[in-house]
């Protein structure tokens, strides 16, 4: 039932977009940041209704991201090339010079050119409102502007579409399941679904910035021990005590993190699934904040998406190159099998290992990138999951709102403290390389 409405409402939403547009187009025109924002919007949407795994989803928001830039840079004289910085990209297409284009219209075009080809289900969406985005173009641009500028873009999307085409992904599709270990400590499928290891060999990725995915390898985790005097008990018996006396104020941090894309919720003998935005999704909301509180332009919008994609997609590799390497066991597992054979998480446990924490990896990551380009001590209301959750909450800071997302994991019981802190310190690691790399 709730996704059944999860989806109406998404269509229900896609409609009032259309309209806002059509009603902009016959008024005022939307000015070229909006724009962006819209077209960014809208991926965020199709991701949650065609219900992407978190990495995965990072790898959509990388390319049609950088895509977007690499178009719109040309806007303002002297924007260097993000993609020609990175691992794989070829030297970015050029527009002819002395010929007029609109640079919107070509980073529009690039970014839907690589969405549909990295790529999405529900591209009857797409391009309805597509073609309302080329019909306000055409109104207000000269034939010949019109095609240089699409073309222009969908020269950007095919040099960045030729990256993604090698960068391992089709490699880790119909890879045989990961179904964990019953050896002591390690991971395995966990309650309710007890489903499958996600992107098991998401490693196996090319990197944006990292020289590999083990770049940042993190501390080894507590030794497995049952032992009450061990670290590794210490960290599940907290976890539990934390659990069992939630305050309303944890419940809430909790919830609002939760970012789950697909949560399988049982009520009796039914299931139903219930969608969310993604953590990067959470991420990328947070990027048009930032750009539409400052009133960045154009080219600063663009550049802030690619920049925290960029963070959000490399964190994911290397995390999950550690959760797969240590396979360290969930809380619920350990707890069920050594303390209360009743307890169950606050939040639903995802499926994959726990160390390190895969939320803590990539908000320190993008809030460590966001910090240099909008400053350490930017306050900003976060609606990113408003309309998804009907959630807000206000922070001081990127980083308190990643500190924040972290021990979230803590607090839905499904990360020992252990793994929240080392994925922090891995994602940090990640946006520093990514602002000594590119932005200094």
């Amino acid at each position: 039932m709730r996704k059944s409405i999860a989806g109406l409402c998404w269509f229900t939403g896609l409609i009032i977009l259309f309209s806002s547009c059509s009603q902009k187009k016959a008024g005022v025109s939307m000015t070229d940041a909006e724009i962006l924002h819209q077209n960014q919007d809208l991926l965020t949407e199709v991701i949650i209704h065609d219900v992407f795994t978190p990495p995965v989803a990072a790898r959509l928001y990388v390319y049609t991201s950088l895509a977007s830039y690499e178009a719109m840079r040309h806007n303002k004289n002297g924007s260097a090339s993000i993609a020609e910085q990175l691992s794989g990209f070829g030297k970015m297409p050029e527009p002819e010079k002395g010929k007029t284009y609109d640079y919107t219209l070509a980073a529009t075009k690039a970014f839907f050119a690589v969405t549909r080809n990295v790529k999405v289900f529900s591209v009857d969406s797409l391009k309805a409102h597509e073609d309302v985005v080329y019909n306000t173009f055409k109104e207000k641009l000269d034939d010949s502007t019109y095609q240089r500028s699409v073309a222009f873009g969908d020269t950007i999307a095919k040099a960045i579409l030729a990256r993604a085409r090698n960068d391992g992904y089709h490699l880790s599709r119909g890879k045989e399941k990961f179904l964990g270990s019953n050896d002591a400590g390690k991971w395995r499928p966990t309650p309710p679904d007890y489903l499958d290891g996600v992107e098991w060999c998401w490693n196996t990725m090319k990197t944006m910035v990292l020289d590999s995915a083990s770049q940042y390898m993190p501390p080894r985790p507590p030794k497995y021990s049952t032992d009450s005097s061990s670290l590794f008990y210490k960290n599940a018996r907290e976890v539990y005590a934390i659990n069992k006396s939630l305050t309303e104020e944890q419940k809430t941090i909790a919830r609002y993190w939760d970012d789950n894309p697909f949560v399988i919720e049982h009520s009796g003998h039914l299931m139903f699934g219930t969608k969310k935005i993604t953590p990067g999704g959470h991420w990328m909301g947070i990027a048009a904040i930032a750009a539409k509180q400052t009133g960045a332009d154009p080219v600063q919008v663009a550049r802030g998406y690619a920049l925290t994609a960029i963070a959000l997609y490399d964190a994911f590799i290397a995390c999950w190159d550690e959760k797969y390497r240590s396979n360290v066991v969930r809380p619920v597992t350990y707890i069920n099998e050594h303390i209360d054979d009743k307890f169950v998480p606050f939040l639903q446990t995802p499926p994959f290992p726990e160390y390190t924490s895969g939320h803590s990896a990539i908000t320190a990551s993008a809030s460590t990138v966001l910090a240099h380009i909008y400053g350490n001590n930017f306050a900003f209301r976060d609606t990113s999951d408003l309309r998804y959750i009907g959630m807000e909450r206000n922070f001081n800071s990127f980083q308190e709102a990643a500190a924040e997302a972290s021990i979230s994991r803590v607090y839905g019981g499904i990360h020992y403290r252990t793994g929240v802190e080392a994925g922090a310190a891995q994602g940090k690691k990640v946006g520093e390389l990514i602002i000594a790399k590119i932005l200094k």
